[in-house]
C-alpha cells in the first residue's frame, strides 16, 4: 500500500493493516524534509515488490509493521526504537549516519541499505535488507534486540525510571528556584 497522505486513507491503512501478519509488513517513510532522487524512488519500489513483503509507505505501532525502512532522523530512530521496530537504515544527510551506525553497530536493531557508486540503493539492496529482516535468521536476532530496548524505553518512563526522575528532578529544580526568587524579594 503507498500513501501520500496518512489523514485521508487514515481508515482504509489501518483496516489493510489489521489484515496483515504480525511482523510481516516493511513500513517506510522519510520524514517531512527528504526529497529522494527520482531514480532513488523508483529502486526503492522494485526492491520493495521484489522482496515480497507487504508494505506500508507513510503507522509503525501496528503490530504487522515487521520493519522501518527510514532515513534514520532522530525522531524517526527513537520512534522505532521505542516501539521495537526493527530499522533497515538509509540514511541521507547530516546525523542520519551517525544515527545509522548506532542503529547497526550499537544497539544492533537494523541494517543499513548500502548505496552504490551513484549514491543511490540499488533494489536488490533493499529486497535483501527487508527480506533478511522480516524473515531471516538475523533478522531474528534484530527484533530481539528491538525488543530489549523497547523494554528498556518502557521502564525508562514509568514510575521511577531514568525519564521519569529527570523530568521530577527538573520540576524539583524549577520550584526552588521559584522559591529563592520569591524570597529574595521579600
Amino acid at each position: 500500500m503507498v500513501s501520500t497522505s496518512f489523514k485521508s486513507n487514515n481508515d482504509a491503512c489501518m483496516k489493510w493493516l489489521d489484515e496483515q501478519l504480525k511482523g510481516s509488513v516493511a513500513y517506510m517513510a522519510f520524514g517531512s524534509a527528504a526529497q529522494l532522487q527520482a531514480e532513488q524512488m523508483e529502486e526503492l519500489e522494485w526492491g520493495l515488490r521484489r522482496s515480497k513483503s507487504k508494505f506500508l509507505w507513510v503507522v509503525l505501532a501496528h503490530e504487522a509493521v515487521g520493519c522501518f525502512v527510514t532515513h534514520c532522523g532522530w525522531n524517526s530512530t527513537l520512534e522505532a526504537l521505542s516501539l521495537g521496530v526493527p530499522i533497515v537504515a538509509l540514511p541521507q544527510w547530516t546525523d542520519q549516519s551517525t544515527n545509522a551506525k548506532y542503529i547497526m553497530d550499537v544497539w544492533k536493531i537494523g541494517m543499513k541499505a548500502v548505496a552504490d557508486e551513484k549514491g543511490v540503493v540499488r533494489q536488490e539492496v533493499v529486497e535483501l535488507c527487508i527480506s533478511e529482516i522480516i524473515a531471516g535468521e538475523r533478522g531474528r536476532e534484530i527484533k530481539k534486540k528491538a525488543l530489549e530496548w523497547k523494554e528498556l524505553a518502557r521502564k525508562a518512563v514509568y514510575e521511577g525510571g531514568s525519564s521519569s526522575k529527570t523530568v521530577d528532578e527538573f520540576i524539583e529544580n524549577v520550584v526552588q528556584q521559584k522559591k529563592i526568587r520569591v524570597l529574595g524579594e521579600i
